[in-house]
């Protein structure tokens, strides 16, 4: 039997996990609550000292004289919509893996109570295909914002995917850079860094990197000039058209594969074709599938519908045309 002092906590997690101001405990439903908890037995008495214990602990709890029903747990760590969006946005970052977003959705949806926790679990039924498969994204943001904070470079191999849509090392010899900042564009986190030899900027999405190791060597102080360049290189912009969707075929060089399917996610159909092509057919609107067609203008060649075909074409003859 477990010994009466455990009670206030055994009656704190029976609010938490089951009351709300939808969802008011009378006295006796607690007392039957903790007898079944925690298997021991308890007078009114006693429940109403748990009650003010938790209240001088400096949880807010409801009572019979406030809604003349019984009592609820009133304020939580978040409030209901903070939880309820940060799951959302959880779900919906395709950087997270289907794993991490579910452990960290679970973690948010414990300072809920059952009832609430339903209403995201009903909400959310569709699952988000385009997760990464990377599952150690966590651990590189807390490697790579240690590294920023003392200033040291920066070791790692980077990922990307291949022509079989297989996330693969991109070069057996590790990266080598100066971390400078972590930024998130596109709803996806990347690494803005320098190198050692020299000052311009590149960037890594950090999903994609394995294995980062801080090094010992120092990175070189920033000029003023060269931070304010960090936040312009940083800037980037969506492309999202409205319109009706429309299947499109195009013929890609197998070298924008990873950008393909950072837009479409790994269920993107492609299939391989020539060496070093691969066929890609997507759904999207047509000023959409003209636009990405106009982003890799030296990559890629819209093979269906025709009449599309012939729009890139005239556009790119307009375009000659103003040179």
């Amino acid at each position: 039997m477990a010994e009466k002092k455990h009670t206030a906590f055994a009656l704190l997690q029976i609010l938490q996990e089951e009351s709300d101001e939808n969802h008011i405990l009378t006295v006796n439903e607690l007392i039957e609550k903790i007898n079944v908890k925690c298997n021991v037995s308890i007078e009114r008495r006693t429940l109403y000292s748990n009650i003010e214990i938790l209240r001088q602990a400096g949880y807010e709890i409801s009572d019979y004289n406030d809604n003349r029903k019984g009592y609820y747990l009133i304020t939580r760590q978040f409030e209901k919509g903070e939880v309820l969006l940060l799951c959302n946005a959880i779900h919906a970052s395709h950087f997270i893996s289907k794993k991490q977003s579910e452990e960290l959705i679970g973690k948010l949806l414990g300072t809920l109570s059952e009832t609430q926790r339903h209403e995201f679990r009903d909400s959310v039924y569709l699952p988000n295909r385009l997760k990464s498969d990377n599952s150690s994204l966590f651990y590189n943001i807390e490697i790579i914002s240690e590294a920023i904070r003392d200033q040291k470079q920066l070791s790692f191999s980077y990922l990307h995917y291949n022509g079989k849509k297989k996330l693969t090392v991109k070069r057996e010899e590790p990266y080598i850079v100066e971390p400078r900042y972590i930024v998130y564009q596109d709803s996806r986190p990347y690494l803005i860094s320098t190198n050692p030899k020299y000052a311009d900027y590149t960037h890594y999405r950090i999903d994609k990197i394995r294995d980062p190791l801080i090094l010992p060597e120092p990175v070189r102080p920033l000029r003023k000039r060269e931070e304010n360049e960090a936040y312009r290189y940083a800037e980037n912009k969506l492309f999202m058209f409205a319109g009706e969707t429309i299947p499109v075929q195009y013929r890609c060089e197998e070298r924008i594969m990873d950008q393909m399917i950072d837009i479409f996610g790994t269920q993107l159909r492609a299939l391989p074709e020539n060496p070093g092509y691969f066929t890609a057919m997507v759904n999207t609107t047509e000023a959409g599938a003209l636009f990405l067609a106009q982003q890799f203008l030296d990559a890629i060649e819209i093979q269906e519908p025709a009449y599309l075909k012939e729009e890139m074409k005239k556009r790119l003859r307009n375009n000659l045309a103003r040179l």
